[in-house]
């Protein structure tokens, strides 16, 4: 006999059973009947391609993520932590969307009308075709949308939208699934393009049930440091494009612009190189970037117990792991020094192929020779001490020649290098030291003298450097 049931008896999760018809069964088997289709099937090569054509936002770093731009029915999904810019950014692509000529319904479920045209004000995003609704009734959207007749739909936020029909907590499982469902729903059946944003927790994944994710098209994180302007959306899922685009942007006091060069943001702008830095390129999902690696070493200030270290932008246990590298296979002492490694410009470094610049960086340090301001390097450290091949290597090379460098150390194979860049093939961490103290010492003319040059050199053989030369 049926019953009320309001706790899953699997998981003990409260909220989350739906009521279902079951199916009649003809002999133990599935009933052989089925519905008359609303739509019937069609052959896949009589389906127009255009449906899906991208309709770019005119926002280029955010048209970059999507493939090209928002797909007619599609609905994206836009999370990020709070305050780091998603109403500012889709704020500017109703603005854009609206001067090409189309129409853009902002409903918002955290702020109200007023509060969102003060924004707009501010950052100059205003327009007769943007509209603005302060709801946070799904049904009371969805007239909305019937009434205005928009192209674009942004809701902000999903988290903040109620599905009078269904029970459970604003933000809750149950209603965040139903809210979703009927605004994909909506947007399949209407061809309108719709961008939701979503909360994050404090672990940084998306708040609500995890189908979530799958209910949607596109799934992008919104990330930034609040110490920083810069800020980068990600792309996780794409069904109309890749998956692993990066789009970078500036959030400033008037608004958001895009960065369609940010390898700069990531060099410290010097008249003379110093001691202690390298320059490498690193992969963000498909994008190469410029980042500059920056290294001290110090005598320790505890009696036989150094800080070891201290690191701001790069993986801490990789960077023991190439001191030590360093240590054992290069010769060069470190073994005391108090170690202090940082990024330039809140750039996060978890890509392998930094390993060759931390090594350069913290070689160029102890031995106080900087590096050419011409020079890259990149590759992955072994812990014998080989040095071995990361991914897209072509378009590192590409990058690196396009911004200006003319010599690249890096590991054995990496093919042909584009016009403007010499490769210096090394097999071994060791070799590519050597390699590096070579076009060090054929550019030193042009270097300011260093007080702490060591005849030693780099790699093996480096006699040991006291702490007071230090």
């Amino acid at each position: 006999m049926p019953k009320w049931l309001g706790r899953c008896q699997e998981c003990g999760t409260w909220g989350t059973v739906d009521e279902v018809v079951a199916l009649a069964t003809v002999a133990g088997g599935l009933a052989h009947r089925g519905l008359t289709p609303s739509t019937p099937a069609v052959p896949i090569t009589s389906i127009d391609p255009d449906r899906t054509r991208h309709h770019p936002t005119g926002v280029s770093e955010l048209d970059r993520v999507l493939g090209g731009g928002v797909v007619p029915g599609s609905v994206s999904l836009l999370a990020g932590d709070p305050g780091v810019g998603k109403s500012t950014l889709l704020l500017e692509v109703a603005h854009r969307w609206a001067q090409g000529g189309r129409r853009a319904l902002y409903v918002s479920g955290e702020e109200s009308a007023g509060q969102i045209r003060m924004r707009a004000e501010r950052t100059g995003g205003t327009h007769d075709e943007v509209y603005l609704a302060a709801e946070s009734d799904v049904q009371t959207v969805l007239g909305h949308i019937d009434a205005v007749k928009p192209s674009l739909v942004i809701v902000d936020s999903v988290q903040t939208m109620t599905a009078g029909d269904t029970d459970g907590v604003v933000g809750g499982v149950t209603q965040v699934r139903a809210v979703t469902a009927a605004l994909t729903a909506a947007a399949k059946s209407t061809g309108v393009a719709m961008v939701l944003v979503g909360h994050v927790t404090k672990e940084g994944a998306i708040a609500g049930p995890r189908s979530l994710e799958h209910l949607v098209d596109v799934v992008m994180h919104f990330e930034g440091d609040r110490n920083t302007a810069l800020r980068m959306v990600r792309g996780v899922k794409n069904r109309f494009g890749a998956a692993d685009e990066v789009g970078c942007f500036l959030l400033q006091d008037k608004g958001i612009e895009c960065v369609a060069d940010p390898s700069g943001l990531f060099l410290d702008q010097r008249a003379n190189p110093v001691p202690g830095t390298a320059v490498t390129v690193t992969l963000d999902g498909k994008r190469p970037l410029i980042g500059e690696i920056q290294a001290l070493l110090t005598s320790t200030n505890h009696e036989g117990s150094p800080r070891r270290i201290v690191v701001s932008g790069m993986d801490q246990a990789r960077v023991s792991m190439i001191t030590a590298v360093l240590h054992k296979r290069a010769g060069i002492p470190i073994g005391m020094l108090d170690i202090y490694l940082s990024t330039v410009g809140g750039m996060r470094l978890t890509d392998p192929s930094s390993d060759l610049a931390v090594a350069a960086a913290m070689a160029s340090a102890v031995t106080g020779r900087p590096l050419p301001a011409t020079l890259v390097v990149f590759g992955e450290v072994g812990l014998a001490g080989d040095l071995r091949r990361v991914t897209g290597m072509d378009r590192r090379l590409a990058e690196a020649a396009r911004l200006g460098f003319t010599v690249a150390v890096v590991p054995v194979g990496c093919g042909a290098p584009p016009a403007g860049l010499r490769t210096v093939e090394s097999a071994t961490v060791n070799d590519a030291l050597r390699a590096v103290r070579a076009i060090t010492d054929s550019s030193e003319p042009a270097l300011a003298p260093n007080p702490y040059r060591h005849d030693g050199g780099w790699g093996r053989g480096l006699r040991a450097v006291d702490n007071d030369e230090l």
